[in-house]
C-alpha cells in the first residue's frame, strides 16, 4: 500500500512507521540494534554511541514511496535521523515536513496527530504559494 503521508515515531529502541490517508493507515515497526549508553562520572567521552545507521537505513527504506514525512519522538533519536538523512539521503530529507517532540503515544494517537498536522499544513499550502 502506498500513501502520500507518513509519520514516524522513534526512539533508540524502535521506530513505528505509519503510512496513511484519510481513511486507513498501514503500520510497520523497525527495531534498533544498539543499546542506549549512559555516561558515568569520571569516564572519558560523551557516553554516547554513534548513530545506528543500520536502524536508520531500515527506517529510510520504509519511507521511499512517501511524499511527506512527520517525525515524532521523545528524545534525540529523531534529530540523529535528520542528521543521517542530511548526510546520506538528501531526497528523504527534503520530504521531512516537520519534527515534533512527543512522549510515548498510542498508535491511534500517533496517526490522529499526524492527520491533524497534515490537514493544517495542506490548508496553508495555497497561501504560501501565492506571490507577495
Amino acid at each position: 500500500m502506498t500513501h502520500h503521508h507518513a509519520v514516524v515515531w522513534l526512539d533508540h529502541a524502535e521506530a513505528r512507521v505509519f503510512q496513511f490517508n484519510r481513511d486507513e493507515a498501514e503500520k510497520l515497526v523497525v527495531h534498533g540494534h544498539k543499546h542506549h549508553l549512559h555516561h558515568k562520572a569520571g569516564a572519558i567521552g560523551s557516553g554516547r554511541d554513534a548513530a545506528d545507521t543500520g536502524f536508520f537505513d531500515a527506517i529510510a527504506a520504509t519511507l521511499e514511496t512517501c511524499g511527506e514525512v512527520l517525525l515524532l519522538g521523545p528524545g534525540a533519536a529523531k534529530l540523529e535521523f535528520i542528521r543521517y538523512t542530511h548526510r546520506t539521503k538528501p531526497t528523504l530529507e527534503a520530504k521531512i515536513a516537520g519534527v515534533e517532540t512527543v512522549d510515548h503515544p498510542s498508535d491511534g494517537q500517533i496517526v490522529a496527530y499526524a492527520r491533524k498536522y497534515f490537514v493544517a499544513k495542506d490548508r496553508m499550502r495555497p497561501l504560501l504559494a501565492q506571490p507577495a
